[in-house]
């Protein structure tokens, strides 16, 4: 009965059991955050936020987005060298923030204008290089169809700073524990995805400085395109939270942290699944007909009907739901969350069609739409930074469903295949 159950495609396969080790580790941080939430302050949760902010700026380009190219060459040889360039990338960039950290530490915390985090600045570095390693080791693996491995090591990194947050959380007072464990984590999920590699020592032979270099050049545009389209998108919503520390303060910052966690569950959740089928069957779409018309409208009303029955229950309840769930003290989160929620209804239905500018080669068009709305989000900030944080959170939520809306509104003309938007 149950292998009747089961997919029969490899392709859906492959899906469901990226899913499944997806979902399970998506939930087991939600399920402890009532707990988490009681033996760490907001302010600790602040801490941590910024520290993620700057972990997650550099960690995005970490590997001048090589990490992407392991996929395109058709020898595993070639592949091998994209790794060895992307982790080389990655320790140049972790060795040189170590280095900027030690000489101008004084100036960043001032910059920040934060001293608590001036200790977890020098393990920064250190995360920086685990996330970037995890960039390439997931391709590669995703490349052999080591499908299960990625699966479990997503499972491993939740359960492993599940165990270590609780833990340190109820015996240490402070922010250590909430960072420690997610660093561990990010090791020992490394660690199971490495071990693919460090099987396969006759591939491992071939990795040479030669075919690195003819690599590098072979897809220069990653760093060169790529990248800073990434870059503007993650400084977005990152660059956003360390402001809020440097203009408001850590517990604002804590609580807005963990509406970010919790409202862009679904996006996560849901939204992911839904994008990946979208980007195969959109392409397709695409190469037969030259548009994309059909499974945007037809995505885009699954999209606005699971939008609506999720965030629409959550206007309504979302402000007691926090108190109850988080504690009473994090009823605040559940204000910033109903004046921010129209934001993340309108990011999660973006987000999933939004690889349709990748589908017409408009990434140019994209990277032009993140930057203003990069710099948009940098000067709302600024005008109401003296301004009650709630001000700030209404001005910055009109703002940002104005963004995503026009961005929406593009690439629903793109699907059409307008000539007009060709090359």
């Amino acid at each position: 009965m149950i292998d009747k159950l089961k997919p029969k495609s490899e392709f859906n396969r492959n899906v469901l059991t990226l899913l499944t080790g997806t979902t399970i580790a998506q939930a087991i941080p939600v399920a402890i955050s009532p707990i988490l939430t009681r033996i760490y302050t907001p302010e600790d949760f602040g801490i941590f936020a910024l520290f993620l902010a700057i972990i997650s700026i550099f960690g995005s380009i970490a590997n001048g987005r090589y990490e992407l190219a392991i996929m395109l060459p058709e020898k595993d040889e070639d592949a091998i060298n994209i790794f060895a360039l992307g982790l080389i990338i990655v320790s140049i960039l972790s060795i040189s923030l170590f280095l900027i950290i030690i000489l101008f530490h004084d100036s960043i915390m001032q910059f920040l204008n934060n001293d608590e985090i001036g200790l977890w600045l020098y393990f920064s570095p250190i995360a920086i290089f685990f996330i970037g390693f995890f960039n390439v080791l997931n391709y590669f693996n995703t490349r052999k169809k080591y499908y299960k491995n990625i699966a479990t090591s997503k499972v491993i990194k939740s359960i492993i700073m599940a165990i270590l947050q609780l833990l340190i959380g109820f015996f240490k007072q402070g922010p250590a524990g909430l960072i420690i464990g997610y660093m561990m984590s990010l090791f020992f999920s490394n660690w199971k995805l490495f071990e693919n590699i460090l099987k396969d020592k006759e591939l491992l032979r071939k990795i040479s400085l030669d075919n690195i270099r003819i690599q590098a050049k072979r897809f220069i545009n990653f760093p060169k395109i790529s990248m800073w389209g990434v870059l503007a998108n993650t400084l977005s919503i990152q660059l956003t939270n360390m402001l809020i520390s440097t203009f408001f303060n850590l517990s604002t910052l804590g609580f807005y942290s963990l509406v970010q966690k919790i409202l862009g569950m679904p996006s996560t959740l849901i939204g992911g699944s839904i994008g990946q089928v979208y980007f195969q069957t959109a392409t397709k779409e695409k190469q037969q007909t030259g548009k994309t018309i059909t499974i945007f409208m037809h995505t885009l009303k699954k999209l606005l009907i699971i939008a609506l029955s999720v965030y629409g229950l959550l206007y309504f309840i979302v402000e007691d739901l926090f108190a109850i769930v988080f504690g009473e003290e994090w009823r605040i989160a559940g204000i910033y969350a109903q004046l921010i929620l129209p934001l993340f209804f309108i990011r999660f239905v973006y987000a999933s069609v939004s690889t349709t500018y990748s589908i017409f080669d408009k990434l140019h068009i994209e990277l032009i739409w993140q930057i203003t709305l990069l710099f948009g989000i940098i000067a709302i900030i600024y005008i109401f930074r003296n301004d009650d944080f709630k001000v700030f959170l209404t001005y910055l939520c009109i703002y940002g469903v104005l963004l995503y809306s026009v961005s929406l509104y593009l690439v629903f003309q793109l699907s059409k295949g307008f000539s007009h938007y060709e090359k």
